[in-house]
């Protein structure tokens, strides 16, 4: 996966020997929510030293979901700042000129209103480089979440999906930028898109792979999910010499489908009996 590209002129161009090692690096964050969370959690594992300044009510995932957000801020220093008064812009300040980098999840427009634009950070902060998540690139100014993001970039269709996906690939877009910018010269900056972190999910479907027609996404009988006696199960036999096993152990011509045969057995006997024959069948895990 390649971040998106670094944006900074001739005076801010990389060069390592004013980079600043992870487990040396002072980071704040004021980015909510799960990708900047997810990534800033990565980055406090390996050793940076992190404060989140989250506003007065707090960071809105710790309602949705308190044991995620407790298990994401582990080793994290966290302040409640009000950034719209001056004694919160004051406090903030303070912490970001002792910082080497600064990840934000917050619209640009938003961000000008606080002074933390690329060119005022490089006015008030000098030594700090900055990693802004944006909903896309191309409109950074356009709200949205997981969801909205996704269903934009073709991945939702009659159901809400079963995981974060935008969220989940922007953290890790997020913590690769993150890496690079502190090896970058101070004045540095960066921009994530949410949206755009999504590209590599993309491919499968924008080359036909996985579309409900192709070999991935229903073409192949040997390569689907089937209801079982109780419980579905899931069957990647791909490879021609796992389709021959299994169509001779099932009896079946190949190519003929093997849907009434998997009513025999429940999902668990199934994925026991692949395993005992060395077939990539699995019992579908359900959520919860």
């Amino acid at each position: 996966m390649q971040p998106p590209p670094s944006r900074h002129d001739a005076s801010t161009a990389v060069t390592s020997a004013r980079g600043v090692a992870l487990e040396q690096a002072r980071v704040v964050t004021i980015a909510q929510n799960v990708p900047g969370p997810l990534a800033v959690a990565r980055l406090a594992a390996l050793g940076a030293r992190v404060v989140k300044v989250e506003p007065p009510a707090g960071d809105p995932l710790f309602a949705l979901c308190p044991a995620w957000y407790n298990e994401m801020h582990a080793g994290v220093t966290v302040e409640r700042v009000d950034l719209k008064t001056t004694d919160g812009r004051a406090r903030l300040g303070a912490l970001l000129a002792d910082a080497d980098l600064l990840i934000t999840s917050q619209r640009p427009a938003a961000l000008a209103r606080l002074g933390l634009d690329p060119a005022s950070v490089r006015v008030e902060a000098p030594r700090l480089r900055l990693l802004r998540i944006v909903g896309s690139e191309r409109d950074p100014e356009q709200p949205g979440h997981d969801l909205t993001y996704q269903a934009q970039a073709g991945l939702v269709r009659d159901a809400l999906p079963t995981t974060l996906f935008a969220d989940v690939m922007a953290s890790e877009c997020t913590f690769s930028a993150a890496l690079l910018l502190l090896q970058d010269a101070p004045g540095a900056w960066r921009d994530v898109g949410i949206e755009d972190s999504l590209d590599p999910l993309l491919a499968p479907l924008r080359h036909g792979l996985t579309t409900p027609a192709g070999p991935l996404g229903g073409g192949l009988p040997y390569y689907a999910v089937y209801p079982a006696r109780t419980g579905w199960i899931a069957v990647a036999a791909l490879e021609p010499h796992f389709e021959r096993r299994l169509c001779e152990l099932l009896n079946l011509v190949p190519g003929a489908s093997p849907a009434a045969r998997f009513l025999e057995r429940s999902a668990l006997e199934w994925a026991a009996w692949g395993a005992e024959h060395e077939l990539p069948i699995a019992a579908v895990r359900q959520p919860g």
